[in-house]
């Protein structure tokens, strides 16, 4: 049962991390899902373990990491805006 409330947490942090910066995740579901625990990570190592915890994610943080990490795969992919010339 714990798995699929980690999955759902790092879902949602995706999907608003995704939401916040206007664009759609890659992916649907699991690209949503697998932004929500790169921005965990990311967020936790950049501003430290802070803020409410959830499932295990401390929310601030992972929500920062991930909107991060969006924009980073968005520079660097085409779906970012980059056109080929």
């Amino acid at each position: 049962m714990y798995l699929i409330w980690i999955l759902i947490i790092g879902g949602l942090i995706g999907w608003l991390s995704g939401n916040l910066i206007g664009r759609d995740v890659p992916g649907g579901i699991a690209g949503n899902i697998i932004a929500g625990f790169i921005g965990s990570w990311l967020g936790v190592e950049l501003l430290g373990a802070r803020g409410p915890v959830v499932g295990g994610f401390h929310i601030i943080p992972a929500v920062i990491g991930a909107i991060l990490a969006l924009l980073i795969f968005f520079s660097i992919t085409r779906a970012g805006g980059f056109r080929k010339r």
